[in-house]
């Protein structure tokens, strides 16, 4: 039997099916790549349609696996697969941009765990002091090891520009200077909203893992006394109202879309915006980040699943700039994502943009053939990564010809 190996795309933050290039440009290309240096297989596309990247990204993960699930079901059943949980004919690359890359690693951890990183950590009573604590070492609660014999198959999880470890500070301080005075504007209208990103207040859920919000539905801000700092013990609570000016800005940078600033939509339905902004929320879960990359590099090590990540730095064309958040940081040195450090996180490289001015513009025209001089490269380096992740007994055994030396 010739198996099938599928690329499932998923576009980030306000994004959609137009996000990986013109008429799926980008998609087709990296799928001849593929199938040209795996010969004894399939190489199959398909591209997520447009969701709404708002609400609990729990439900956002469950309606995706659904969709995949019966996408691959499909594939097996025309392939008269005798036993596809046990030896399955199809296996799955989650290849997500932005935001994407952790709807993807978030689903291929439930698939083989049944036991998701997101809610398995309360934000508000995050430690400080455990700064200096690596992915490996931050978890109390480590998922299961990981089950073989996860459905749909995840191969590998491949992020462009997914910010795993969270968004550079320096995005804000070179990219989102220009919004600052808009974002105020638009979240002076939305009050203190600090439990969209795990602060405490009022009737604010303390336990993600036993209940789920519903999409849009977000507790209401805690009464404070006059003169009352809003202090819950922890570092969240303390710089509130500056996590949401960041918060709003940091929506627009995850996904590029700069419709995020409309202040008309925003006005018009709070719910709009509180719910997006609930989305993008886990970004600034950073115990949560870290437990997701850890399992990814476990899954990896016990199950041989591939995860990576092309990461945009800036190139010739960008420049250096003094800010007092971040310092002086150098035009070649500016990501959009936080970088690993010492703790192992997979396959990480960069994306050289030599066009782009900023963080942003390399970030959402990653896929761009006219605003990205390195798509090129970039696709063959995604190439090679994927064909790494398929040498094994699964691609040997498919009797699909001869392998190309």
């Amino acid at each position: 039997m010739k198996k099938t190996l599928l690329l499932c795309f998923i576009h980030g933050f306000k994004g959609g099916e137009s996000t990986f290039g013109d008429n799926y440009a980008f998609t087709e290309h990296l799928r001849q790549l593929v199938a040209a240096d795996l010969p004894k297989i399939n190489v199959n596309v398909v591209v997520y349609p447009r969701y709404e990247t708002r609400g609990d990204l729990g439900e956002c993960v469950g309606r995706f696996r659904d969709w995949l699930m019966n996408k691959v079901i499909d594939l097996e059943v025309a392939a008269g697969t005798s036993s596809p949980t046990i030896d399955p004919s199809v296996r799955v690359i989650l290849i997500g941009h932005s935001m994407g890359g952790i709807v993807a690693a978030e689903t291929a951890i439930e698939l083989s765990s049944d036991k998701p990183i997101h809610g398995s950590t309360d934000p508000a009573v995050e430690d400080p002091k455990l700064e200096h604590r690596t992915a490996n070492s931050a978890p109390l609660h480590r998922p299961p090891s990981p089950n073989s014999l996860m459905f749909p198959y995840i191969q590998g999880v491949l992020g462009f520009d997914t910010p795993y470890l969270g968004i550079s500070p320096a995005v804000f301080a070179h990219g989102v200077e220009g919004h600052y005075a808009t974002a105020s504007a638009a979240l002076s209208q939305l009050g203190t909203l600090t439990s969209l990103f795990g602060a405490k207040g009022g009737q604010a859920q303390s336990n993600a893992t036993t209940q789920k919000r519903q999409v849009a539905a977000l507790p209401a801000p805690a009464k404070k006394e006059d003169g009352q700092q809003n202090s819950n013990g922890s570092a969240w609570g303390n710089w509130g109202k500056i996590a949401m000016v960041a918060g709003a800005a940091a929506a627009a940078a995850a996904g590029g879309a700069a419709a995020y600033y409309n202040r008309d939509q925003i006005t018009q339905s709070v719910s709009w915006a509180t719910s997006h902004l609930e989305f993008v929320g886990v970004l600034y879960r950073r115990e949560e980040l870290r437990r997701r990359v850890a399992y990814m590099v476990r899954l990896h090590k016990d199950l041989g699943v591939g995860f990576g990540n092309f990461y945009t730095r800036l190139g010739r064309a960008a420049g250096s700039k003094e800010v007092s958040m971040v310092g002086t940081v150098m035009g070649n040195e500016r990501t959009f994502c936080v970088l690993p450090k010492k703790d192992p996180a997979g396959d990480w490289r960069e994306a050289i943009n030599n066009k782009a001015m900023d963080e942003v513009t390399a970030h959402i025209s990653m896929f761009d053939l006219k605003d990205n001089p390195g798509h090129t490269k970039m696709a063959h380096d995604a190439r090679d990564m994927i064909v790494k992740w398929l040498q094994n007994d699964w691609y040997e055994s498919s009797n699909g010809g001869v392998i190309r030396a």
